[in-house]
């Protein structure tokens, strides 16, 4: 799934299959700016930050178990997030601090380092990523994936794809090469 936020003429926040199909508001009410986005992989939750409403928030992946994790004027500062085992970690654009805050209660905030320039922050860790069970854009034989001559997009499962084009291509009636 791809997770993004919306804020135009109806805020909110959004989940689609990779290739754009199945889109589906998962917030769509109390929310007016959201700007930051971080998605907890192992327990299905979608962190969000409404610079507007100086809130973060968090659903699971249908919309479901919304809580607000924190609120007040410290928020309208912050311009991303990142999530990590017990906390989530932001940037306040305003000093350039890298914060932490507990995600579960939004207590212990605490500042960790100043950094020229931050605009985004990133989490990685040694910890080996869990195997991944064959896929349908999994390269084939002739060294395309899923079969597709440019792109391969997981669609509504790991066991189905779209093949999509390169700008300028056009896919043929075969649905995997580009012209």
């Amino acid at each position: 799934k791809l997770f993004f936020t919306d804020y135009g003429n109806a805020a909110k926040v959004e989940r689609c299959d990779m290739d754009g199909m199945n889109r589906t508001w998962i917030v769509d009410s109390k929310i007016e700016q959201p700007t930051a986005l971080a998605l907890d992989l192992i327990n299905k939750y979608v962190y969000w930050l409404d610079i507007y409403l100086e809130s973060v928030e968090v659903v699971d992946y249908q919309g479901r178990r919304r809580q607000t994790i924190t609120k007040g004027r410290q928020i309208r500062h912050l311009c991303c997030l990142a999530v990590f085992e017990n906390y989530l970690y932001t940037v306040n654009s305003d000093n350039l601090s890298i914060l932490r805050i507990n995600r579960y209660n939004g207590t212990d905030v605490q500042a960790l380092a100043r950094l020229d320039n931050a605009k985004e922050i990133r989490v990685y860790q040694k910890r080996p990523q869990a195997a991944v069970r064959s896929h349908a854009c999994e390269v084939d034989s002739h060294g395309m994936p899923g079969g597709c001559s440019h792109i391969c997009l997981l669609s509504s499962s790991y066991k189905a794809r779209t093949c999509r084009c390169r700008t300028g291509f056009i896919l043929g009636s075969d649905g995997r090469s580009c012209k």
